[in-house]
């Protein structure tokens, strides 16, 4: 077996664990961003819940419906935006927005830990909605947050 072929294998492993164990899937109790957001493509929706407390995501949690690239992109993405500011979670869904086209990215500021599994979802350009949905809403909420 190759190394590439290990790593697939891996990868695979780890976006089945986020999709049968979600992290941080629920409701959040209290006053929290709500954002809504679906692929209308395949089906995909995501009610994507941020609690931001002094300019910081101190919470998130996430319920829909969807494939196993987007449930577990949900689940990797609260798991890595939590404790973050709002910039350093906004610079966070950049670099990943960036690995899903296929560009260069910056790694050296975040450590992305199990999100470096989506890679492989570069080879199927119609699954990159699935990963980066999850993402794109918490951009929305964000960015809808500062703007207040």
């Amino acid at each position: 077996m190759s190394l590439h072929s290990n790593l697939d294998t891996l990868y695979r492993q780890v976006i089945m664990d986020h999709y049968k164990n979600p992290r941080n899937r629920g409701d959040l109790e209290g006053d929290a961003l709500h954002i809504n957001m679906n692929n209308p493509t395949c089906g995909d929706r995501i009610q994507l819940q941020l609690k931001v407390d002094d300019n910081k995501i101190s919470d998130a949690k996430f319920v829909g419906e969807g494939c196993s690239i987007s449930l577990s992109s949900a689940s990797m993405m609260t798991e890595a935006v939590k404790g973050q500011t709002l910039e350093d979670a906004l610079e966070m869904s950049d670099i990943f927005s960036k690995m899903m086209q296929g560009q260069d990215y910056d790694d050296e500021k975040f450590e992305l830990g199990d999100i470096e599994a989506l890679q492989g979802v570069t080879k199927f350009p119609a699954r990159i909605k699935c990963a980066t949905l999850a993402w794109k809403a918490m951009e929305k909420g964000l960015n809808e947050e500062e703007d207040k």
